[in-house]
């Protein structure tokens, strides 16, 4: 049995810690408050900061993911310190490091996205995901430590709430019948990255040597519009046709003058105007594994929010 540590707690980092528990791993999540222990997780609070603390977490760990990330308007100021301690801890112990990235890095591109790309954004946030790769992936060269960077689009499905562009927002009013609002242009193709499969391909990398040294795609599925999407949720959850508006800029705007999160969507705005395509061609051909069907993904998402908000959660 291994010994592995998962930074943070959100969708990601519980569904990949919950995933290797279930695999018959000693599981440790770093958060900073700590929570409960569940069966096969230990939870440590600690600033993952902390790169003596974080250090001695990791000592007899196989592998350290990081499933964490600064709140996001602070994006700039914190991850350089949050990356730092990663590749400290990782160095000092041996352990793989295994970075849950996105792909904000790109930046703005008119092509599906594949891992060979250049990390050109011009934004700070995504200037910022750049470097933090940059540096682990240069301290990989050198010898230091064993890393690896697993990059998803945004999330979708069990376990994904307040973040998702298809979740909260989405979810609660679909299943009542009601018009739903998304950011951008509701017909564009977009990429969704199912929760399960980000959480198998950290879990993959980790103990596969190939998967070393590089970036990687999660395996995702077909690039299908929000208002694609929200017909086959509705057509699953069996509530009808359901409105779908697209959120007009000038809204945005306003809320930002009151709200960090919506002030700082300035930045990535043109992943939802215009089609945001995931090639995961690579992982698929190296691994012989793909995403998880689309149908299945929606199923499963479908009957977590009704259970979810029969709970009153």
């Amino acid at each position: 049995m291994n010994s592995h540590v998962v930074i943070g707690f959100g969708p990601a980092g519980a569904a990949t810690a919950r995933l290797l528990a279930e695999r018959g791993h000693s599981v440790k999540v770093v958060t900073a408050s700590g929570r409960a222990p569940e069966p096969g997780i230990e939870h440590v609070a600690l600033d993952a900061r902390d790169s003596a603390g974080l250090t001695e977490v990791a000592r007899d760990a196989a592998a350290l993911y990081n499933c964490a990330s600064p709140p996001y308007h602070r994006w700039a100021a914190e991850w350089p310190a949050l990356a730092a301690s990663l590749c400290t801890a990782a160095e000092a112990t041996g352990a793989v490091l295994v970075m849950l990235g996105n792909l904000y890095g790109y930046g703005p591109v008119d092509v599906p996205m594949t891992e060979d790309l250049p990390l050109a954004a011009t934004g700070p946030k995504g200037r910022v995901r750049a470097a933090v790769w940059e540096r682990a992936r240069a301290l990989h060269e050198q010898g230091r430590v064993k890393a690896v960077e697993v990059r998803a689009s945004d999330f979708f499905g069990p376990g994904v709430t307040d973040g998702g562009h298809l979740a909260a927002r989405v979810l609660p009013p679909l299943l009542r019948g009601k018009p739903v609002s998304t950011l951008g242009d509701p017909d564009a193709p977009h990429s969704w990255t199912y929760l399960p499969d980000v959480a198998r391909a950290l879990a993959e990398a980790a103990g596969d040597e190939r998967a070393w040294g590089r970036a990687w795609h999660v395996p995702t599925g077909p690039a299908l519009s929000v208002r694609e999407m929200t017909r086959r949720l509705a057509d699953e959850a069996g509530t009808g046709p359901v409105a779908v508006r697209g959120l007009p800029a000038a809204v945005l705007a306003v809320g930002g003058l009151f709200s960090p999160l919506l002030r700082e969507l300035k930045e990535i705005r043109y992943q939802f105007d215009r089609p945001f395509v995931v090639d995961a061609s690579a992982w698929e051909t190296a691994f012989g594994v793909r995403a998880t069907p689309v149908d299945e993904q929606v199923k499963a998402t479908v009957a977590w929010w009704r259970e979810r908000l029969a709970a009153g959660r």
